[in-house]
């Protein structure tokens, strides 16, 4: 049996914006499925969210890599019936305005379920569709505040911090994608379509999940796991060292040359280390700083002790597993030339080696689309005068 492509025959109309909702039709498009994807005729806004090559920036290229795009103004009563038309043959719709958006232009749930009752139709916003913040701005970075994530992403200058990567955004184009993908296997035995409610504060909250229930059983004191885990400096870089299992300290111990730390009662057990954290963070850091990164990961992986360079995105692309294994498989996307991007977990990279999908322009695919829709070129001029439409020249 293939797998290559899953969700061939699968149609998405997706009019989302930003990452979290395209990164949904994204990865459907990489698993098969045919996504059209419809912007605004300024683009979607994730088009000028960092710096611009040929018309995509990275966020815009690793979310909508295969689609095809139109672009249409759905503030017009031509574009709207448009829409509808392409939502007639759909098996999957993607929107991402903020609640009630989608109603006012006319392609709410209950408007395209009108027109297709077997729609899965998934909506993605910042707070959810209903409540008392359904209404209120989001982004990725206001997420991992309200989200308590922020909390436990705690500098060495004691701040909470956010990442420096979209963790909001990111977690609920997954949970959104795994969402769709249980709805469409459900239709298989129901007659209609489902409404999906995918919100940023969900999906993150669900990621952090640990981290929420511990805050309950513990009283909300947050716990120190792993005692003595942590990022150390060495003598020209740094090291991130772990430890999972009790006996993983002894080996630390020697492998640094601290035996007399093994038998101190302060630091027993995890517990007990993590009440003196300050204390042995401090011996183990000085001890570290005796050597390179690379010749501490051969000392401590000698040892037992698990740990990694800290290192760059650069880095990670030189790493001899990651080009054995094909991990970031290179795309000829235009205006940026040969870029990597990792793969999907699960797919093989090596299916796409002759065409590996890339991302499109405003309104790239546009006259192809209407075209499989049945506009002739007259209709397709009258769409464009009326300003329903907007084609690349």
């Amino acid at each position: 049996m293939s797998y290559k492509y899953p969700y061939k025959g699968i149609s998405v109309l997706d009019v989302s914006q930003g990452f979290a909702g395209p990164y949904v039709g994204g990865m459907l498009s990489l698993y098969g499925a045919s996504v059209i994807k419809v912007e605004p005729p300024e683009g979607d806004w994730i088009r000028i969210i960092g710096r611009a090559f040929g018309g995509n920036t990275p966020l815009g290229v690793v979310a909508n890599r295969g689609k095809r795009s139109i672009s249409i103004n759905l503030k017009t009563d031509a574009g709207r019936a448009l829409v509808h038309q392409m939502a007639e043959t759909a098996d999957v719709f993607l929107e991402s305005f903020r609640p009630g958006v989608a109603a006012r232009l006319g392609i709410a749930y209950p408007d395209i379920k009108t027109i297709n009752p077997r729609i899965i139709y998934l909506s993605v916003s910042g707070f959810g569709q209903d409540g008392p913040n359904s209404g209120r701005p989001a982004t990725d970075t206001v997420i991992q505040a309200n989200s308590g994530f922020m909390s436990v992403n705690e500098g060495m200058d004691g701040v909470p911090h956010k990442a420096g990567v979209l963790i909001a955004d990111t977690s609920t184009g997954i949970y959104g994608f795994q969402a769709v993908a249980a709805a469409l296997f459900a239709r298989q035995h129901e007659s209609e379509g489902l409404h999906l409610d995918v919100s940023l504060m969900q999906s993150t909250a669900a990621f952090v999940a640990p981290k929420v229930v511990e805050y309950h059983v513990e009283d909300g004191a947050p716990r120190l796991l792993n005692a003595p885990a942590g990022s150390y400096q060495t003598k020209d870089g740094w090291l991130a060292v772990t430890l999972v299992k009790e006996h993983h300290f002894e080996k630390l111990c020697q492998a640094i040359d601290q035996k007399a730390l093994i038998d101190d009662p302060r630091f027993a057990n995890f517990d007990t280390r993590a009440e003196h954290i300050e204390v042995l963070k401090t011996i183990i850091g000085e001890a570290l700083l005796s050597k390179t990164t690379e010749e501490w990961v051969v000392t401590l992986t000698e040892h037992e002790v698990l740990c990694s360079p800290i290192g760059n995105f650069g880095d990670w692309l030189a790493d001899p597993q990651a080009i054995a294994t094909h991990a970031a498989p290179v795309v000829d996307q235009p205006g940026m030339g040969p870029i990597p991007i990792p793969a999907i977990p699960g797919t093989d990279p090596d299916n796409d080696v002759e065409s590996p999908p890339v991302a499109p322009s405003i309104g790239e695919h546009g006259r192809d689309i209407l075209a499989e829709f049945g506009f002739d070129d007259d209709r397709v001029a009258s769409l464009v005068r009326d300003g329903a439409v907007s084609l690349p020249t």
